[in-house]
């Protein structure tokens, strides 16, 4: 595994204002983010915004100002999101930059030169939804499957990329490495396409038509078409092409996207960068990306959530509600990730009254309460002859917590597939292992009674154990819920005297090494999910639905 980690979204486009499926692929990135951190990874997050192109040079006219206003606005939108459902980061990019427009200028100038790039006429299937040409196959009835809008048939002079020059080589590159695009469905659906000769892609647009774009470096008249440009933002960020960021970062790139842009990001951008390698006299595969991750939709109801279709989730409002780090931990535990996933307001506050306050919450508060009754608040020393260890718990997990681990409260097994699980994007499942770990935790507490072993003085030195065990699997559960719950993950590491969660600490729970030194202080906590009223929560929901009836 490569020591650094370069993790992107897509940048959004600024037609729209952040909603959950912003959210959600940006949660996953600073989630991924940290997880790597946490590994002693060198890491690098870059997120932005898209601001070129015929929709947002229109809703701009619509509100009778220029582009560029229009775009910085909802661009400091999005800006200004991320620091409230606690995302950070470490850059974030516009297309409207002077860095962007260069580096774009300066790779359509490279692959001009190298006779990729020609001049041509074209006729097809245009949605300004999507601001792109679509095959007859991609319709259904006629309309964009997305926007369930017609198509405009457009004729005009344009350029065009050679794309179809780099099918046998993309094909070749996707077969000779299995999960360069995953899950595994979505690199299916890209080889399928794949099957059929590959069209060449138009990359402008006549200025006559569309002049809020960057200019062609070759020719003046057109304007660069957003998807060439777009795409590039991930090499600018890191400073292409002579940055140091970009020498560091750019072998480990992650791409993380929804599945409605897999077509650029899995055929377009690495047939572009083949394009880039070969201009500049390199291996065709020398600026191709490590992992292309590709996550399903949200639905409301059975449709996709999308602002045209009207029933777009506003993130911000329900994390002001009911707080950042439950929104993050429910769109992460209840999405599996590549497949889509129902969104409704009293999924979220169920799982948020049973995962967060009656098992997380729960198991803290009754194990620290505890620990101040009997112990005064300091972690005891475990006896030299605490039982409990009846496994080899060096074996690898195989996705059955095993009876033992259970049994004893141990967390080398959850950390060991926990791990596995977060490396694959696999969250829901990461979670899963260690809300396992939690309910062990908390039949722990019932088999053992501390509360009965408190009152029987010979066995003070077993309530030593108990309790020891206990601070230990929630010691272990702060550090690997830090990546989806940063800052509950602080406060609990706060009060159990952990001091910071750092590099290393993930590996010594694999190791079985304590992460809280006996004679540890802990301060008594407050509670950290308060129940929520679920029949408020219902009716209100009703409410809503009948508006939206009516």
């Amino acid at each position: 595994m490569t020591q650094t980690f370069y993790v992107t979204t897509p940048i959004y486009y600024v037609n729209a204002e952040p909603h959950l499926g912003h959210a959600y692929t940006t949660i996953v990135a600073d989630a991924a983010a940290r997880f790597q951190r946490l590994m002693g990874r060198e890491v690098r997050f870059q997120t932005g915004t898209d601001e070129h192109g015929y929709k947002i040079a229109q809703a701009a006219a619509k509100e009778g100002i220029e582009p560029l206003a229009y775009a910085t606005r909802i661009s400091d939108m999005f800006r200004a999101t991320w620091p409230e459902l606690n995302i950070e980061p470490d850059n974030f990019i516009r297309t409207t930059s002077a860095e962007h427009v260069a580096a774009v200028r300066a790779i359509l100038k490279k692959i001009y030169a190298a006779g990729d790039i020609y001049l041509g006429s074209y006729g097809g299937n245009y949605c300004v939804g999507c601001e792109r040409f679509l095959t007859d196959k991609e319709l259904v009835d006629g309309k964009c499957p997305d926007h369930h809008t017609p198509t405009q048939f457009i004729e005009e002079e344009n350029y065009f990329f050679k794309m179809s020059s780099y099918q046998e080589a993309l094909v070749a590159h996707i077969q000779a490495n299995p999960d360069f695009i995953r899950p595994e469905r979505y690199k299916n659906e890209v080889l399928a396409f794949l099957k059929e000769p590959l069209e060449d892609l138009c990359i402008s647009r006549p200025k006559s038509r569309l002049s809020w774009g960057i200019e062609l470096p070759f020719d003046e008249r057109f304007v660069t078409y957003v998807w060439f440009d777009a795409l590039i933002n991930y090499m600018t960020g890191l400073g292409w092409p002579d940055g140091q960021l970009f020498a560091q970062y750019w072998p480990a790139a992650q791409h993380l996207i929804a599945k409605d842009i897999l077509k650029p990001h899995g055929i377009y951008w690495p047939t572009m960068l083949m394009a880039l390698a070969r201009a500049e006299g390199e291996p065709e595969g020398a600026y191709l990306y490590q992992h292309l991750n590709v996550h399903g939709y949200w639905k409301i109801g059975e449709s996709k959530m999308s602002k045209s279709l009207g029933n777009v989730v506003k993130p911000l409002a329900l994390a002001k509600v009911y707080g950042p780090e439950p929104f993050r931990y429910f769109v992460l535990r209840e999405m599996a990730f590549g497949l889509d996933a129902a969104f409704s307001e009293e999924a979220l506050v169920g799982r948020y009254n049973s995962d967060l306050a009656n098992d997380l919450g729960n198991l803290f508060s009754r194990v620290m309460n505890m620990l101040h009754q009997y112990r005064g608040g300091v972690v005891p020393e475990p006896p030299p002859d605490f039982q409990e260890k009846p496994v080899d718990f060096d074996a690898p997990a195989t996705g059955v917590f095993s009876a033992a681990a259970h049994q004893h409260c141990v967390a080398r097994e959850t950390a060991t597939a926990y791990e596995k699980e977060m490396e694959e994007f696999s969250f829901h499942l990461g979670l899963a292992w260690v809300w396992d770990l939690i309910s062990a935790a908390n039949k722990y507490v019932v088999r053992k009674e501390p509360w009965a072993l408190a009152k029987d003085p010979a066995k003070a030195q077993e309530l030593d154990g108990v309790l020891s065990r206990l601070c230990q699997a929630l010691a272990a559960v702060v550090v690997m819920i830090s990546p989806v719950m940063p800052e509950t993950a602080r406060v609990m590491a706060g009060h159990l005297g952990m001091g910071g969660i750092v590099p290393g600490m993930l590996e010594k729970i694999k190791a079985g090494e304590p992460l809280l030194a006996s004679g540890a202080r802990t301060t008594k906590p407050p509670a950290l999910f308060p129940r929520i009223d679920t029949a408020k929560v219902a009716a209100k929901a009703a409410k809503a639905e009948a508006r939206a009836e009516a």
